[in-house]
């Protein structure tokens, strides 16, 4: 019985084998070789990439403009044609409108927030969050802005002697610092200090978001790639630490200002309009808040909190990279840098050497910096899921509803068709027009483009510009950079260890 038993199970997997691995073949289209346990992702469960730059590994073996993967046991359709790409986020948006990943309204509402939700629901939470970031809004925010930056210089000041004598400080570690309490400032409206107190919760919740373990590289991947495994732990119960401290946050903070009446001009103002009145005051002076009873508000606490934890999560991280990437491609390219320092001292100048928004929104030459930091250093894929059947243009293939979409973007920025000398840090490629426009979305593109990216730059260009303008700094090596194995975004191995002096 024993042997039959046996028998049977490894019949059953080779059967269940054979009809997912053979499904690209079926559908005639060039594919990435499976391997019988981990699909297209084993350099992932090798643990030698995360599931981002395993994706880009895919990318640069294959030179098809579309090629069937396998998610594990999921088929899917990488992308690596910049023209489909677009067409799918753009033209054809109502055939790709929703990510695919973990969502469900009814019985997980945190998991409905802007990144995740899908449909009506998307589109009607997409326009009432719209006018949280315009212009007015970020200008008003600036000022927590600085607050954050000064406490990253007071830090540094304070770890660096007097005289000739630099200190060496691991860049990431300082910006992600910088990065989780301007977030936790400006979403959340929590005033916090990773440098006095590198231990806050905060700061855990940021370590344990991108922690190494493989649990954790496993669940990050699958919140992208694999929902089903995200429905199950959520089936038996899995703890997400991130989450669990959001939501205790974020009561915390709505029930504070909505008995004391108090109000602070950040994001979190806004989802509280949003929470009670159905709608955001599309008049930027506007930050009061009309407190109702809870049976006449317009979004659960559970909802709330997740939009907090998706700005929160999106935010901390992209400020720390695009600073941290942005020095260090600085000081290997110091023609640029005496270019950007020229620069920022003749536009500080005209406004007294205060460092204000309309002040930074004048460096051209910064812009130029941060976007090509973007390009080089992106948030590593877009996905999509297939909601209606999609003839792709210019070839005889249509890919069916249901069938999840990956695109590289680390792929289609660092492709030399694309991007000529992908490798070389170069600003006027912006200017020159030097590129291929399609390929260059490092915030995606169409209706589904990131809606808070204007405040991610510009999180990134204050700690640039004052930075540059308090201390100097020494290049301890010429080198690029390796990427580690872990994290939902572009992690460096061995960290960016920078020289910093005292002016």
């Amino acid at each position: 019985m024993f042997y039959l038993l046996l028998i049977g199970i490894i019949t059953l997997v080779l059967f269940l084998w054979r009809r997912n691995f053979k499904y690209w073949e079926k559908e005639g289209i060039h594919f990435d070789k499976p391997h019988m346990l981990f699909g297209s992702l084993t350099s992932l469960m090798q643990r030698k990439h995360n599931f981002g730059t395993a994706i880009y590994d895919i990318y640069t073996k294959h030179k098809e403009p579309f090629l069937g993967i396998y998610i594990l046991f999921r088929p899917a359709i990488l992308v690596r044609d910049a023209a489909i790409c677009k067409d799918m986020l753009t033209t054809s948006f109502a055939s790709f409108h929703d990510r695919g990943v973990y969502v469900d309204l009814k019985n997980d509402p945190f998991s409905a927030n802007l990144f995740s939700s899908k449909g009506q629901y998307w589109r009607s939470l997409r326009t009432k969050l719209t006018p949280s970031f315009t212009s007015g809004r970020l200008k008003a925010m600036f000022p927590t802005l600085i607050e954050s930056v000064n406490n990253l210089v007071d830090h540094i000041s304070e770890n660096i002697p007097d005289g000739d004598k630099g200190t060496v400080f691991e860049v990431k570690d300082l910006m992600s610092r910088y990065g989780i309490d301007l977030t936790a400032s400006s979403i959340l409206g929590v005033e916090n200090n990773s440098f006095k107190n590198p231990f806050n919760d905060f700061r855990m919740v940021g370590l344990f978001f991108n922690s190494k373990s493989l649990l954790r590289t496993v669940q990050i991947a699958a919140g992208f790639l694999y929902p089903d495994i995200e429905k199950v732990m959520r089936f038996f119960g899995f703890r997400d630490k991130v989450r669990e401290f959001m939501r205790k946050i974020v009561k915390e903070t709505v029930e504070f200002r909505e008995k004391n009446n108090f109000m602070r001009k950040d994001l979190m103002q806004m989802l509280i309009q949003l929470r009670n009145t159905g709608t955001i005051n599309p008049d930027e002076n506007h930050w009061k808040v009309q407190t109702v009873a809870e049976d006449l508000k317009s979004m659960s606490m559970e909802e709330l909190s997740g939009e907090g934890f998706i700005f929160f999560v999106a935010s901390f991280e992209n400020a720390a990279n695009t600073s941290t990437y942005c020095l260090h491609e600085l000081l290997q390219n110091p023609d640029i840098l005496e270019a950007l320092l020229e620069e920022i001292n003749e536009v500080l100048k005209k406004y007294d050497s205060e460092m204000c928004y309309d002040a930074v929104k004048e460096m051209k030459l910064l812009d130029r910096c941060i976007m090509e930091t973007n390009r080089k250093y992106p948030f590593t894929i877009l996905n999509r899921i297939c909601t209606e059947n999609y003839k792709i243009p210019g070839h005889d293939y249509t890919i069916k509803k249901g069938t999840p979409i990956v695109m590289s973007l680390m792929g289609l920025h660092r492709d030399e068709e694309y991007f000529p000398n992908p490798l070389k840090f170069d600003p006027e490629r912006f200017l020159n027009n030097n590129y291929n426009s399609a390929a260059y979305m490092p915030f995606g593109e169409g209706p589904r483009h990131c809606i808070a990216y204007r405040l991610g730059q510009m999180n990134a260009k204050v700690a640039i510009v004052k930075l540059l303008t308090t201390f100097k700094f020494e290049c301890l090596e010429k080198r690029e950079i390796e990427f580690d194995n872990y994290g939902a975004t572009l992690m460096p191995k061995g960290g960016v260890n920078i020289k910093i002096f005292k002016k």
